[in-house]
């Protein structure tokens, strides 16, 4: 897969001087946790602010967890983020409402990983999937040597989080050739708190990693 260009998504932010950094680093999407009572929830109201900011080309992401379609809709409404990503137990039906538009984030876990790819790869109205090594908790890695054989003759964007940072992003790349890389804590010195600087290295240990393999 020459000149393959992984996509980077920084989530949980909170404030606009996060949401810059992530753009002068380079950053394609900028995600925004709409989970009350998480360490990262910002409030729709406050995102759209920092979304309409946004310049060109940079999109915005809203996580949200285990909503209705009614009460994705009201919270859309206020923060009508360019995507979404379902990050709970939403059964399959809820997830077609809610689409298009949509990521399912899901946990990999070994005994479920082939039931879960086989179902949300079925569902037209989603445009990528989340594998993540928590169920969005506090960024916990998982082997992903594990899950390429998983991926061979999927066809839907992968994206992968959980325990990413600017030391092990080069290892995820090469060993699966994701659509798009997630990182939050990777990039923070406390909850919620980003650093430019870590967000800059990541993004170009990103580049790097795409350069070595193109």
């Amino acid at each position: 897969m020459s000149n393959h260009r992984t996509r980077i998504k920084v989530c949980g932010i909170t404030n606009p001087d996060a949401a810059l950094a992530a753009v002068d680093a380079g950053a394609d999407a900028v995600g925004f946790v709409f989970v009350e009572g998480t360490p990262r929830y910002i409030d729709p109201e406050q995102a759209a602010g920092i979304m309409f900011g946004l310049p060109p080309f940079v999109s915005a992401v809203g996580v949200v967890r285990d909503l209705d379609v009614d009460a994705f809709c009201s919270l859309e409404y206020k923060c009508p983020t360019h995507t979404m990503q379902l990050h709970g137990k939403e059964p399959v039906d809820v997830v077609q409402q809610c689409g298009p538009g949509v990521i399912k984030a899901f946990k990999y876990e070994d005994a479920t990983i082939e039931s879960q790819l086989k179902r949300w790869g079925k569902v037209d109205e989603l445009d990528a999937i989340l594998i993540d090594g928590s169920d969005g908790g506090e960024g916990t890695a998982f082997d992903w040597a594990k899950l390429k054989g998983h991926l061979e003759g999927f066809t839907k964007p992968v994206i992968i989080a959980g325990g990413i940072d600017e030391t092990n992003v080069g290892e995820v790349i090469s060993t699966l050739r994701p659509y798009g890389v997630d990182v939050s804590t990777g990039v923070e010195d406390a909850p919620g708190i980003k650093n430019p600087e870590k967000i800059a290295r990541f993004c170009a240990a990103v580049r790097a990693a795409d350069a070595s393999l193109s």
